[in-house]
């Protein structure tokens, strides 16, 4: 079975499917669709998850271990398979045809891949995974179109633009879905709900450069220290929004590799979350810059 990615959210109201495969050009996307099959499969009771990546030295028993093992807490199991290079060899692809004959209840099992070129569409192993259960080709929409998917974006969080406004986005990003996303964000972030002048459009995409939130982050993906803080200092002078600056430390926090430095990270953004919001007393200002120098001054990546 084939679906568009704007059909996944009413199809994932129903019972879950057995096996979804996702593939496209477009990250984002993928991304985003990965992350409502799993929402969906928690709320359907599929308490627990088993991520099996494929690297050079993949067993293929490993996936068969993975579906049978029964859960740890005795409920329903999701299956999570990535499959990075998009090729899984001979032994996979027979490993992977035999793995649909296996599917039964209890395991739902959510299959990534990154865009598949003409010949691996139609390949054996691909065919049998989207005849077994949903497959789903995440791709960037045209140019033309990407207006409108900025519209779209825009409603679920309660806003919209004039045409003009959509098209100079659109013409910002040039066509990168992750960069328009993160526009649409920003928005979400400095305007209430309704409707965003073309001004108003304009003024928060230049902020960007004029705000050097750009530099922040990359001083902070870059762990230059004094960057961070003379950015920060910047970013103070100019008023920049405090919800803005918070998103793009709380973004780096994500990032981080080692979960405890992550934990602990993301707590102090709740914490500057809190002062914002006028719920918690503090130097807004002074716990940014604490927050950039644990995220600058911390282990690996």
């Amino acid at each position: 079975m084939q679906l568009r990615p704007e059909q996944l959210a009413a199809h994932l109201d129903k019972p879950l499917a057995p096996l979804y495969l996702l593939h496209g050009d477009e990250p984002l996307l993928v991304i985003e669709a990965a992350d409502a099959i799993r929402a969906a499969a928690r709320k359907q009771g599929f308490e627990e998850r088993e991520v099996i990546v494929v690297g050079t030295s993949f067993k293929w028993d490993e996936l068969f271990l993975a579906a049978g093992n029964m859960s740890l807490f005795g409920g329903n199991k999701l299956v999570d398979l990535r499959i990075p290079s998009g090729k899984p060899g001979r032994e996979g692809s027979e490993a992977l045809q035999r793995y649909v004959g296996t599917l039964g209840p209890g395991v739902v099992t959510l299959i990534t891949l990154p865009e598949l070129d003409w010949q691996a569409k139609k390949a054996a192993w691909v065919t049998a995974l989207a005849n077994a259960g949903v497959a789903i080709e995440c791709n960037a929409p045209p140019l033309a179109r990407l207006p409108q998917w900025i519209a779209e974006r825009l409603a679920r969080q309660g806003q919209s633009a004039p045409r003009p406004a959509l098209e100079f986005i659109a013409a910002h990003v040039e066509g990168n879905l992750l960069a328009a996303h993160q526009e649409i964000q920003k928005l979400g972030l400095l305007h209430p709900q309704g409707e965003i002048s073309l001004a108003q459009v304009e003024a928060a995409v230049l902020n960007v450069a004029r705000y050097d939130v750009a530099d922040l982050r990359e001083a902070l993906k870059n762990r230059d220290t004094l960057r961070a803080v003379r950015t920060l200092e910047g970013l103070k002078g100019e008023d920049a929004a405090p919800p803005l600056v918070l998103w793009a430390l709380a973004t780096e926090a994500r990032a981080l590799a080692a979960m405890s430095v992550r934990v602990r990270a993301l707590l102090h953004a709740a914490k500057i979350d809190r002062m914002i919001k006028g719920l918690a007393r503090g130097d807004v200002w002074d716990e940014f810059l604490q927050l950039a120098l644990r995220l600058t001054q911390t282990g690996t990546r």
